[in-house]
This record gives C-alpha cells, structure tokens and sequence, in this order.
C-alpha cells in the first residue's frame, strides 16, 4: 500500500520535515539528539525526518520497506548525507546489536498490530545504545485520526489504549514528552 501512496506522502514532504525540525528543536532540553553520534530512522518513509536529523550533525541512516517511498527521499539532494535502507523489523534489520546511539520511529507503531509492534520494540532495542524514539499519538488525537484510523481498520486503538503498558514490558524505562497537541515522543531505554 505504501508503495501506492508515496507520492501523497512525497507531497507533504517540506511541511513534515518543517514540523519535525520545529520538534527537535523545541525539545533539546527533553532528549538533545545532537549530543549524539549517529541515528537510525526507522519506517522512514520519504525521508523528511531523517532530512531534519541531519541538521542535527548527527549521521543519519533512514529504513523502510516501501522503495517508492525510499526512492523519494533519496532523490531529495539534501538528503545526499542520508543512508537509504530497504528493510523492515517485520524481518528483522540488518544492523549489529548496538549499532545506533538513537533509534526513532514517527508514526510508524500505531499502525502496527501487537505481535509487529513487540518485534519493532525489540528489534530497535537490539540495535540501540542509548535511547528508542517513538514518535507517535497520544491520548489527545483527534476526531479526523479516529475516523481515518477506524476506516483503515489496523490496531490504532488498542496501541492507543496499552502503550504505556507495551512499552514499560519491553524496554528498560520510558518517559512520555508531549511534543504537540496530539503526540507524543515515548523515550525508552533499550534492554
């Protein structure tokens, strides 16, 4: 499906990595991704976030299984700097444990069910030193996401409703910073 839609999301791709810059930014005090030597995007889609991590002067390596949408984000010539990966935790990465310094994923996990988010959890846990970003919902969603997510027919709901609990079952510690009105970054620590 992803394959299909890349141009849409290709569309919106300068106002996702605006706002993702904007978050960064705004939450230097909360985690300071800069501080950090390398960074691994997973479920990257067509590279606005990893194009934001580079302004962090961070090295910045992007995954997801969707080529069309890879080859979008590889095509942008800022992005010259991003390693592009198809892969996916659905089969496992391809990276050495402890890899990555960071790992983070957007608005990948709330469209995943239970069994693919425990192996998305675990996976970048496997390769993260320090912290795993999830970058996604939190309670505050609204009434457009519910029709969007329920029409879609995926595990939204139940993600929404257990995050708290998945993710204290799999990592270390977490820590919920709120970075807009409707997500949240969920900071755990790797086992």
């Amino acid at each position: 499906m992803f394959n299909l839609i890349a141009p849409v999301y290709g569309f919106f791709y300068h106002s996702q990595k605006k706002n993702f810059h904007q978050i960064i930014t705004k939450n230097k005090n909360n985690l300071d991704i800069s501080s950090y030597r390398n960074i691994v995007d997973v479920g990257c889609g067509t590279g606005a976030l990893c194009s934001a991590l580079l302004n962090e002067d961070i090295l910045v390596t992007g995954v997801e299984p969707a080529l069309n949408m890879l080859n979008i984000g590889a095509k942008k010539t800022e992005n010259k700097d991003v390693t592009f990966i198809q892969g996916s935790t659905e089969k496992g990465l391809i990276f050495e444990d402890k890899s990555f310094d960071l790992s983070i994923t957007s608005y990948v996990a709330h469209g995943l069910y239970l069994e693919q988010r425990i192996k998305l959890y675990k996976e970048m846990s496997r390769i993260t030193k320090h912290f795993v970003i999830l970058h996604d919902y939190n309670q505050s969603r609204s009434v457009w996401t519910n029709i969007i997510e329920w029409a879609e027919r995926g595990d939204y709901f139940n993600f929404i409703k257990n995050v708290d609990k998945e993710l204290k079952e799999n990592f270390k510690s977490v820590r919920v910073v709120s970075v807009g009105n409707k997500a949240s970054w969920y900071i755990c620590e790797p086992l």
